[in-house]
């Protein structure tokens, strides 16, 4: 009993303390601040204002509850009691409009990151350029935001290029300010679990249901800011079936060169994003049409336009598409290892005109391959290690003598690269009688497998035998 009472009372003073400090993060909203959540009326749900956006009641928008994380829903009900604003927003609400189920959750809230930090006890502060908070509940993980302001504020830690591009963005500010700086209007709704109500503050919900993708403000000014969005635009048209806006489509094709000024890794990400999303034809055929492709992918405009070379990155991009919508992962590493490989073919022939044997000609190629393509797309270590693995395989295929298709069979990534051959052989690189072969080895056994090998044609290295040297003969004095 003595310890549920000291447990209400330094909850109580906490989250007062807590409630207090949210103040600062915007002033404007003293007023409203006073009738949110306390301790001691935690089980109600605050009285939120509007902020003048539209409000949609769930007889409206009919988000099934269902579908809500319970991470989520621990999460804005944890800062509702603690006092401060929390909705559910973005990319999960837009799901939930669309009758999908989101994939992640995300969380804005008027706490700052320390407040947030504070309030959870499994939570971390994570990132520079937006410092954000991941607040843990099991296996899951909610990011949480806190409400940004515009970067051009004289106050915050807020730094732009000379191109516009927004390198760091730390400059809080109220929920309208938040609303007004995502980038469509799809994502900028503000779902209130305790209230089931949707703000809507840019017409998002309206565009949904016209499926249309709306940048909010000027496109130039946004693209500038962010040039990544160029490419999210393209794979939320391709992955939602949104039309892309006539505005916002527009400055796409003239601003596509300022995608050299991303930060490759970041850039990789996005690409990342855009390849494994179940639809990664949809988004190859919506980039080579808004003349995004040129550059993201050494070689993969010049490769598009080569019979073999655009059925061998048709199929694997199909195979890819298959296994995500299927509910199958997909190896990033198999992936950029088919749309890489007509660039890593170019490389080994001219390593191997100009003396190089099979092999070294061959990591010759893949280590210049990779060079290359860090400068525009930082493809992470583990996955090039894969790729290089995938590579240097394909050669020993064509092996089908002696020991080494069974040393083959015993390699750690031997699926992977075995997918790969049936790739090369069904879009015509190689005959499809190799790939035949070697299913029918790999699914055969004992002295059926041994019957199957060919004659090893060869030439046998010849072991250089060692001389005994002669006996030294022993001095002898006469």
């Amino acid at each position: 009993m003595i310890k549920k009472l000291l447990d209400r009372i330094f909850n109580s003073k906490s989250a007062k303390s807590l409630a207090h400090a949210s103040t600062t993060v915007n002033p404007t909203h003293k007023a409203h601040q006073r009738s949110k959540l306390t301790a001691k009326n935690a089980h109600k749900q605050p009285d939120l204002p509007h902020h003048g956006a539209l409000s949609i009641a769930h007889k409206t928008h009919k988000i099934d509850r269902n579908l809500l994380s319970n991470a989520a829903l621990k999460t804005t009900e944890g800062l509702h009691k603690a006092g401060f604003e929390a909705y559910i927003v973005g990319g999960a609400v837009r799901d939930l409009l669309l009758n999908r189920t989101p994939k992640d959750f995300d969380v804005a809230t008027n706490a700052t990151p320390e407040q947030v930090n504070r309030l959870f006890r499994r939570s971390r502060l994570i990132g520079k350029r937006f410092r954000l908070v991941h607040v843990l509940f099991g296996d899951e993980t909610i990011e949480v935001s806190t409400f940004r302001g515009s970067h051009l504020e004289a106050e915050g830690d807020a730094k732009v290029s000379d191109s516009g591009r927004i390198i760091r963005d730390n400059v809080f500010g109220s929920i309208v300010d938040d609303a007004l700086r995502r980038d469509f209007t799809a994502n900028a709704l503000y779902y209130n679990p305790a209230s089931q109500e949707v703000l809507d503050f840019h017409n998002g919900y309206a565009d949904i249901k016209a499926g249309l993708l709306r940048m909010i403000g000027k496109p130039e000014t946004r693209y500038a800011e962010d040039p990544v969005r160029m490419l999210r635009a393209v794979r939320l048209s391709a992955k939602l079936g949104l039309k892309i806006d006539a505005q916002t489509q527009a400055p796409i094709a003239k601003m596509a060169d300022s995608l050299a000024d991303v930060p490759p890794s970041r850039l990789f990400d996005e690409m990342l994003k855009l390849f494994l999303s179940g639809h990664a034809m949809q988004s190859l055929a919506a980039l080579r049409e808004q003349q995004l492709h040129h550059g993201l992918l050494p070689m993969l405009d010049v490769v598009l336009e080569q019979a073999m070379g655009e059925r061998f990155i048709t199929m694997a991009l199909q195979n890819t598409d298959q296994r995500i919508l299927a509910g199958k992962s997909a190896n990033p590493s198999f992936l950029f290892a088919c749309l890489l490989w007509h660039e890593m073919i170019v490389a080994w022939e001219v390593h191997k005109k100009s003396g190089q044997h099979l092999m070294p000609a061959l990591h010759l190629a893949m280590n210049e391959v990779i060079a290359s393509q860090a400068e525009k797309l930082a493809i992470h270590n583990r996955y090039t290690a894969t790729m290089k693995e995938i590579w240097a395989m394909q050669p020993r295929f064509e092996q089908r003598a002696g020991k080494r298709p069974f040393a083959l069979l015993s390699h750690p990534r031997y699926r992977a690269g075995y997918d790969f051959l049936l790739l090369r052989c069904e879009s015509g690189e190689l005959p499809m009688e190799l790939g035949e072969w070697w299913t029918a080895f790999a699914n055969a056994e004992g002295e059926a497998r041994s019957a199957m090998l060919m004659a090893d044609s060869a030439p046998k290295k010849r072991r250089r035998r060692n001389r005994k040297k002669p006996a030294a003969t022993p001095n002898v004095v006469d």
